[in-house]
């Protein structure tokens, strides 16, 4: 409504209308009041008159404090001044505060503005902006007063106003200061704390325009401070500086640095702590009171030693000093200190740029137009200075007294808006910006208002450019100072000793423009150092290094030692160490980096490296590369550019060594370093110190035997610059230093390393001998001394034999030499007889086998290819001929017998002898192999001997596997060597070609001979032919007969487990089964079936033998035929299959319907699972299988017609009457289920029709079939509505009676619409008459018939329209069929004859019967109906008694209102009395009995406080999880109270009548409702309650959704998180049946409806209940842990009690939504009222025997 409001005509025609027009009062006095309230600091009076005089452009002010004496303690009679100020301190009170200052005198500007508040100084160079400073002065003084000039001031006040007077001064009243007079209100206010003023008097006069600040107390001057300025000299700009703001408010014109002296002078009594002196003093007495106090003194110390102390050394000499001072300072309290500092000051004057829009909000913001020009101090300490300034400190209590202690921005400094505020800046120097705009108390910023935020901002920003700008100006005197260093030293280079000397100054400048978060505001510093560092251009900042002063982005932190490259600058250490803040922020920022190895390669580049840096360097580079610190890459990099000299020191330049050529390496454990190494190896002595690990890290390897051999024999003959004594091949003693360090390491080398070793050294002269230097192959062992002659190794003692044998060092003479002289033939000499035997072959292997270990391995090689041994004849002689040893076999008769090659040997050979040895490592042999041995058997058969075939064949069994023979070697043979059973002994097969297994001879495969079957396995024969060829043979070749097939099949049953993969898939679709045919001549065809069209069996007693093929060839050919697919009988999709594939086949073969219905009814109850095959019941639909049947009615026409014109429908026909009925195949499209008998009587014969069963109706119906109640098409011709209607709502009552017990036992899944629907939306109507014409679709045939009921929706019958459905009846005596045939269709899906005749008994039959009948009527229609009807009907009379009670109450009220208001006039009604209270008393006789003055929390007591504070409902106590929300409370309570106290008297108010509080009651039970959504969602939620500050109204969130009801109707919402909902509500039905009825029993009590209440169950709630929209849920989880265990026993009394006083909580929501103590209220009021009912309610429960019986 107020949206359409137009408030702007509203608001003109009020200013336009002719009422008196009133101005706005202001309570002066509460208006300074809350000014005050916000300037909370302490001497904000001394501020704001501080800051008044410097607006006054004044140079000096004074303060001087005027005291009262005490009245108690007298003042000391002494004239020494000490002792008087100090009892002045102690018991004097402050009676004046006087404060002058020399400015100009007040004008009448000035003097009107100080009358008028928060105008302000409109000067906007001034720092006053709210016009409110002024009136601080009321803090202390009530009646303040002004001089200035010829003029004074006096402010007083009146009530709530505030006055002034004026006067002019004479001229003896003139002072030349203006100043301002404050009597204090309080005349006891004690003298302030001296120094903490001090401190602030201190730091004010820094940056305003005074300079000069006197204090006094009395006639005593405790305080003096001065200010000097030295000349100023501007800073000059960086050009790489950005003067301008972010957002480009301010930009910076010009900067100027000033030198500040501060200068104080103080008494020592402002350093005076009262009580240390006390105590100080009171060590030393030696009174009675002194002496008690040491004994205090001693207990404490004495008890103090069980404390653990936790002052440090540090904190306790400070105590100590500070109590020696407080000694001094006790001795002397007027004496003088003086302390001097001085200060950097740099001034920046800074240009405004604002748009008019932006200085119009200003203005409006502060009253005042913001500035054009503005400046911003920014106030720092140099090192010099400060030192300077610590050492002026001269004074007893100098040490401890630090005057400027809040001037030094040792800290952190602070935000001057004129004086310090609060603010800090986040690093150690003042700001000052008199243009910031603060807040009401100036304490703070204002960063919150728009505009002036902006302004702030700016401001703030540029204060950091300031910063930085002061910060250049300081690094340009560090540099100048470092020039001058170098200049003084005569020196071109800066060292280390010139940057010791600035480093202390460095350290403190960069710790003085460390950023740290500023406080209160984190923003301010966060603005401030914003600014600081992004102002530059350039992304750098100079700064101190190694190299002097330079931009960051050329310096590095060096994080490691990194000598060796001495030139690139770094950071001190001391720098990062003293200065960590501020270099962590230029690491943080990418300011300033890590040293990178780009410049570590730049250096390297730039210079070549001495011995030892070139260690340090490779110790570096090998331990980052080692751990990964550095890249590959990168390390061949930097040893590409590095370059060393091998020089000791500076002065000696030795050989250059270039790091990027080495490659190795040494290792002193493979190679010494004293000997000569390759150039691309380095030397050891730059190596001998690192890890291998490390070298190896940067790419080096250790140099290997091989190479350094290799280098060795390339530098050896002259041919390279060794020296001759270094010459491998040259010099016998180097290759006895060579050959020991290979033979100490040949046994390390790989293969291939050792081969390169023998092909370097065995064709050179490296083996000194006794004859010289020669090559290994002409060089002997020592140990050889067959000849004399022969060149024998010296001076190799430590070098292994292994070597010298690898190298071809000879253990043996040569065989060519041996066979030269000691297998020559006899010598016969002419003068003598034989000389010298000849050799034979025994002697030579004699010799050999003796030396076999020395023999060299071509030797060896030569003795196995030499014919040395001859064989043996058949004469057991040798033969002529020789041959290898290894064309030979052992001579022994096994072998003899076999006619093998024998070796010759005279006598008997052993094996085992080092001869029998020596000739099988030959290779003589001691049995014939496979491939020896089938052959020989081949050749024997081929030539005849069959003797000689079997003993070999016998030699190979018995000695298969002692030989290791192959089975597989045997059975790839290609030599057919096996003979066969039954068949010629000369025939031979391969082991491939016969099997042993004698059934294989079926399939037509051949036998292995019967003795060699246990050993066919040897012989590599299988058992069975492969399945696969044996498959394909019966594929091939199938079963013609029926015994064949018997022994064929099982012999493929007994290798059942072989039949798999591809042979079972071949066995599947090939068609091998043979069947003979029914139709078969006397020849007996047959026709051969795959296995799987086939089923087991004789097939005479199977309904389907006539229609499939059934075979039988025993159970084990049988079990054969199973295993390629063959059934015992069909399935039903192979039913299906065969009858959608041959119908007409199987119909003409079963030769009744019924038996073809049979299949189908097979099919029908199958059909969930033949729906899954897609493409069969694609088929099925398609093809004509389905059953079908036309009748054609027996009677005659004219019989038709005669029913037609009587209007008698067909529907019950007898026997006699049924026509003919002919069956047909058709598709499921062209048949019709006939889903009404009448329909179906008036056409049949005019369409294909499908058996009346259910299932096969279902089959139809998924197939496509259509109902013929979809195919008739009705036209109702409907009469006017007669006049009176009764017998509708007759037959409406009827109906709805008895369509529940119709519906009873009807099937959910056949039910469309169920009773209580019928009962919402249809009607009954009563018309004249009624006529129906049928019609079948797409055929010509119609049927007329008048009927006396039917239903139709949206009629329209003459002038009336009725929507929806209604049920059109005729008046009286209508066919009660007709009524159910036309509910039926309403009522079900699928109406059948026996529904309609169901519905038809019901209706026609009484009550009476349909109980006899067995109908339980009472228990479906009337129980829960009327328990219903019943508590309705009681929860409403109850509702209407307490209603009436209500309206009698209040008419009693108002009579006896009128009589006490006669008789009791002139006594005033007290707060929270009822006007007919019997306790009302006159006001003068309440006396002590008046509970006015107790707090209500403790009136609210008794009974039903306890059960609130037990339950956590007290919600003054305990914060409540019952309910939510937030309302005004009821009277007698006030929100603004809520304790009841009275601070003021007040008229007395009304108070709520108590039949008022009952009408309330009673209209929150009414309010309760249920909840009709599915779901509870909420957010959690904490509102402040107002009656206390520490309580908070929690309102948890709530996530559940409705899932059940209980037995009684109460509906159970369940957590949205809970995994199985099913699975609780099975567990716990009985028990939430409990609750429902624990908590029904309660809402009975208040007559509250039974709908508002609800279950849930959330284990993650801590809520007990909760009120939705004055729905009421209640927390399963708690009546479960709390009353379940009771409830189960029998007893509900506890659980009542409880959830009654829960829900009266929950239905206190209903009025009062918050837990105030309006809600408490109403909750008890709910108690009490239904206190009486719930006991009554109790006592009924405990005497039921039913105590725990559920409701229905």
């Amino acid at each position: 409504m107020a949206s359409t409001l137009d408030f702007s005509a509203l608001r003109a025609q009020a200013m336009g209308s002719n009422a008196d027009e009133e101005a706005v009062t202001v309570n002066t006095r509460a208006l300074i009041d809350k000014v005050l309230a916000r300037y909370s600091g302490e001497w904000t009076v001394l501020r704001e008159l501080l800051q008044n005089a410097a607006d006054a452009s004044a140079s000096k002010v004074t303060i001087r404090f005027e005291t009262l004496p005490s009245s108690t303690v007298p003042v000391p009679q002494t004239s020494d001044p000490s002792t008087i100020l100090k009892h002045t301190i102690l018991h004097h009170s402050i009676k004046r505060l006087v404060v002058s200052n020399d400015g100009k005198v007040f004008g009448s500007n000035d003097w009107s503005r100080l009358k008028r508040i928060a105008e302000g100084n409109p000067d906007e160079t001034k720092i006053g902006a709210f016009g409110v400073g002024f009136y601080s002065v009321f803090a202390d003084c009530e009646d303040p007063f002004v001089t200035s000039g010829n003029e004074a001031m006096a402010f007083y006040w009146k009530g709530n106003s505030l006055f002034t007077r004026q006067l002019q001064l004479s001229e003896v009243q003139l002072s030349p200061d203006t100043n301002f007079v404050l009597e204090y209100r309080n005349k006891t206010s004690p003298i302030p704390k001296l120094l903490p003023l001090c401190h602030f008097l201190a730091s004010s006069i820094t940056f305003v325009g005074l300079t000069q600040v006197e204090l006094w107390l009395d006639d005593y001057r405790l305080l003096s401070l001065t200010k000097l300025i030295a000349p100023g000299v501007e800073v000059k700009i960086p050009k790489t500086l950005e003067t301008k703001t972010f957002e480009g408010l301010f930009r910076i014109e010009s900067v100027v640095r000033e030198t500040i002296q501060l200068e104080a002078r103080w008494l020592n009594i402002v350093a005076w702590k009262p009580k240390a002196s006390l105590t100080a003093l009171s060590s030393g007495s030696t009174s009675s009171n002194v002496k008690g106090a040491t004994s205090t003194q001693s207990l404490k110390s004495f008890f103090s030693r069980f404390a653990q102390n936790t002052n440090t050394a540090a904190a306790e000499r400070a105590a100590q000093e500070d109590k020696e001072t407080q000694v001094a300072i006790s001795e002397d309290l007027m004496g003088e200190c003086k302390a001097t500092v001085f200060l950097h000051v740099n001034t920046a004057t800074i240009r405004a740029k604002i748009s008019t829009t932006f200085s119009q909000e200003l203005e409006r913001a502060t009253k005042k137009p913001p500035p054009k020009f503005t400046k911003i101090a920014v106030l720092t300490t140099s090192y010099d200075e400060k030192s300077a300034s610590t050492s002026s400190i001269i004074g007893t209590a100098s040490k401890t007294t630090d005057i400027f202690a809040s001037v030094l921005p040792t800290k952190s400094g602070r935000i001057f808006i004129g004086f310090p505020t609060h603010q800090t800046t986040g690093l150690s120097a003042h700001i000052s910006a008199q243009s910031v705009i603060p807040t009401v108390e100036r304490e703070s910023i204002d960063l919150n208002a728009r505009w002036v935020r902006t302004w702030n901002m700016e401001i703030l920003r540029a204060a950091g450019i300031v910063c930085r700008i002061a910060w250049s100006g300081e690094i340009v005197q560090l540099k100048e100072r470092l020039s001058k260093s170098l200049a003084d030293s005569q020196m071109t280079k800066l060292k280390q000793e010139h940057i010791g000397k600035v480093l202390p100054e460095a350290i403190h400048m960069l710790n003085q423009f460390t950023f740290r978060e500023s406080t209160p505001s984190s923003q301010v510093g966060t603005l401030v150092e914003e600014a600081f560092w992004t102002c530059n251009h350039n992304t750098t900042i100079e700064i101190l290094s190694s190299c002097g002063v330079m931009p960051s982005q050329d310096i590095r932190i060096a994080t490691e030692d990194l000598s060796f490259v001495e030139g690139i600058p770094v950071l001190p250490p001391d720098l990062m160490k003293q200065a960590e803040g501020f270099i962590k922020k230029l690491m943080d920022f990418g300011i300033i980096t890590d040293i990178t190895t780009g410049d570590i390669k730049k250096e390297l580049e730039r210079q070549a490296l001495n011995e030892k840096q070139l260690i340090e360097f490779l110790h570096w580079l090998g331990h980052k590369a080692r751990i990964n610190e550095v890249d590959p890459v990168i390390v061949r990099s930097l040893l590409d550019v590095a370059v060393a000299n091998e020089g000791d020191g500076d002065n000696q330049i030795g050989k250059v060594v270039v790091l990027g050529e080495i490659k190795h390496f040494i290792n002193p454990s493979r190679i010494p370093g004293t000997v000569p190494v390759p150039p691309n190896t380095l030397s050891f002595r730059f190596t001998k110190n690192i890890d291998k690990a490390q070298l190896e890290a940067l790419g080096w390897e250790d140099l290997q035997i091989v190479p350094w051999l290799r280098w060795l024999v390339e530098m050896s003959g002259g041919q390279g610059a060794l020296p001759k004594d270094q010459d491998l091949t040259l010099s016998a003693s180097f290759a006895g230093v060579v050959l020991p360090i290979l033979s100490k390491q040949w046994d390390g080398l790989s293969q291939s390393s050792k081969s390169t070793v023998i092909n370097l050294l065995s064709t050179r002269t490296v083996i000194p001998t006794k004859l010289g230097m020669k090559k290994p192959s002409e060089a002997y062992f020592p140990i050889v001394k067959l000849f004399d002659d022969l060149p024998v190794i010296a001076g190799l003692q430590s070098v292994k034999d292994k070597l010298l044998i690898a190298l071809g060092v000879r253990k043996t003479v040569e065989l060519g030499l041996i066979f030269e002289k000691l297998m020559a033939p006899p010598d016969y000499s002419a003068e003598a007889s034989l000389v010298r035997p000849a050799w034979s072959h025994v002697d030579l292997i004699k010799y050999l086998a003796s030396v076999r270990n020395d023999i060299p391995s071509d030797d060896l090689k030569r003795l196995r290819d030499t014919a040395i041994c001859p064989a043996e004849a058949s004469n057991g002689k040798a033969t002529d001929k020789r041959y290898r040893v290894n064309e030979l076999f052992e001579p022994n008769d096994t072998l003899r017998a076999l006619g093998l090659l024998l070796l010759q040997w005279p006598g008997v050979f052993r094996s085992g002898s080092e001869e029998g040895k020596f000739l099988t490592f030959l290779g003589l042999k001691n049995f014939p192999d496979v491939a020896e041995l089938i052959p020989l058997i081949a050749s024997a058969v081929a030539r005849g001997d069959i003797g000689l075939r079997d003993r070999a064949l016998k030699y190979f069994v018995n000695f298969h596997f002692q030989h290791g023979c192959s089975v597989q070697e045997t059975a790839n043979t290609k030599i057919p060597y096996l003979p066969l059973e039954g068949e010629d002994p000369k025939v031979s097969v391969l082991p491939t070609e016969c099997y042993t297994n004698e059934n294989a001879t079926i399939m037509g495969f051949r036998i292995l001979r019967k003795d060699l079957h246990p050993h066919a396995a040897r012989l590599g024969v299988e058992n069975n032919p492969p399945i696969l060829e044996c498959v394909e043979r019966l594929v091939k070749a199938p079963p013609e007969s029926h015994r064949r097939a018997i022994e064929v099949f099982s012999y493929f049953a007994s290798r059942l487990n072989e039949l798999n993969g591809r042979s079972l898939d071949i066995l599947t679709q090939a068609s091998f089964v043979p069947v003979t045919t029914k139709s078969s001549s006397s020849k007996g065809s047959n026709r051969f079936l795959p296995p799987r069209l086939c089923f087991l069996g004789a097939g005479n007693d199977d309904k389907y033998s006539e229609i499939f093929d059934y075979v039988d060839f025993g159970s084990t050919a049988n079990s054969f035929l199973l295993r390629c697919g063959s059934k015992h009988e069909p399935s039903t999709q192979e039913l299906a299959q065969l009858v959608v594939r041959e119908p007409a086949r199987v119909f003409t073969v079963f030769e009744s319907p019924d038996r073809y219905l049979e299949l189908l009814r097979t099919l029908a109850t199958a059909w969930p699972n033949l729906k899954k095959d897609k493409a069969l019941v694609k088929d099925m639909k398609k093809v004509p299988f389905l059953l079908g049947y036309k009748e054609f009615p027996a009677q005659s026409p004219s019989r038709n017609r005669q029913s037609r014109l009587n209007n008698t429908p067909e529907v019950y026909v007898d026997e006699d009457d049924v026509g003919v009925r002919t069956y047909e195949l058709a598709s499921a499209d062209q048949i019709v289920i006939v889903d009404d008998v009448v329909n179906y009587n008036l056409f049949k014969g005019n369409f294909i029709a499908a058996p009346m069963e259910e299932d096969l109706e279902n089959l139809y119906i998924s197939l496509g079939s259509k109902l013929l109640g979809n195919l008739v098409e009705q036209r109702l011709q409907i009469g006017e509505p007669i006049e009176d209607q009764r017998e509708a709502a007759k037959l409406e009552k009827l109906i709805r009676e008895r369509i529940k017990l119709f519906m009873h036992d009807v099937p959910a899944d056949l039910i469309r619409h169920n009773a209580a629907w019928v009962e919402r939306n249809l009607s009954i109507v009563v018309v004249k008459s009624l006529s129906l014409r049928k019609s079948l679709r797409a055929r010509n045939v119609t049927h007329t018939e008048s009927k006396t009921a039917v239903q139709a929706k949206d009629q329209q019958l003459g002038h009336r329209q009725f929507l929806g459905y209604s049920l059109f009846v005729t008046p009286g005596n209508r066919d009660l069929y007709d009524v159910s045939q036309a509910l039926s269709h309403l009522l079900l899906t699928r109406p059948k004859p026996q529904h309609v005749i169901t519905l038809t008994v019901l209706l026609e039959t009484d009550l009476y019967k349909l109980r006899s009948r067995g109908y339980n009527v009472e228990r479906i229609l009337q129980k829960k109906a009327a328990e219903k009807r019943v508590a309705e009907a009681q929860r409403r009379k109850q509702l209407e008694d307490e209603q009436q009670s209500i309206n009698e109450q209040e008419a009693a009220r108002s009579i006896n209102q009128l009589q006490i208001s006669s008789g009791n006039s002139n006594h005033p009604m007290m707060p929270g009395v009822f006007p007919d209270s019997p306790d009302r008393r006159p006001q003068s006789s309440q006396g002590r009995d008046s509970e006015s003055d107790v707090p209500r929390e403790k009136r609210r007591g008794g009974f039903f406080s306890a059960i609130t504070r037990a339950l956590g409902t007290d919600d003054g106590r305990r914060q409540s999880q019952l309910g939510d929300g937030g309302a005004l409370p009821p009277p007698p309570y006030s929100s603004s109270d809520p304790e009841g106290a009275m601070t003021t008297t007040t008229a007395p108010q009304p108070v709520t009548a108590p039949h008022e509080l009952q009408q309330n009651l009673i209209n929150a039970v009414k309010s309760a409702r249920a909840h009709n959504s599915q779901t509870v969602v909420s957010r959690p939620e904490v509102n402040n309650v107002s009656e206390t500050q520490t309580f908070c109204d929690a309102k948890p969130a709530q996530d559940i959704s409705f899932y059940a009801l209980t037995s009684s109707g109460v509906k159970i919402y369940v957590s949205n998180a809970m995994v199985n909902k099913d699975k609780f509500i099975a567990e716990n039905s009985a028990a939430l049946d409990a609750f429902a009825s624990v908590l029904i029993d309660c809402a009975d009590t208040l007559a509250l409806s039974r709908s508002s209440i609800h279950l849930f169950q959330d284990n993650g709630s801590s809520t007990i209940a909760f009120n939705q929209s004055q729905a009421l849920f209640f927390n399963y989880r708690y009546f479960e842990n709390l009353h379940l265990p009771r409830v189960l026993q029998n007893s509900k009394t506890d659980a009542i009690i409880y959830w009654f006083v829960v829900l009266c909580h929950e239905l206190a929501h209903n009025l009062v939504a918050d837990h105030s103590s309006a809600h408490s209220y109403y909750t008890e009021s709910f108690l009490i009222q239904y206190f009486t009912k719930i006991v009554t309610k109790i006592a009924d429960v405990s005497r039921s025997p039913s105590d725990m019986n559920l409701l229905d």
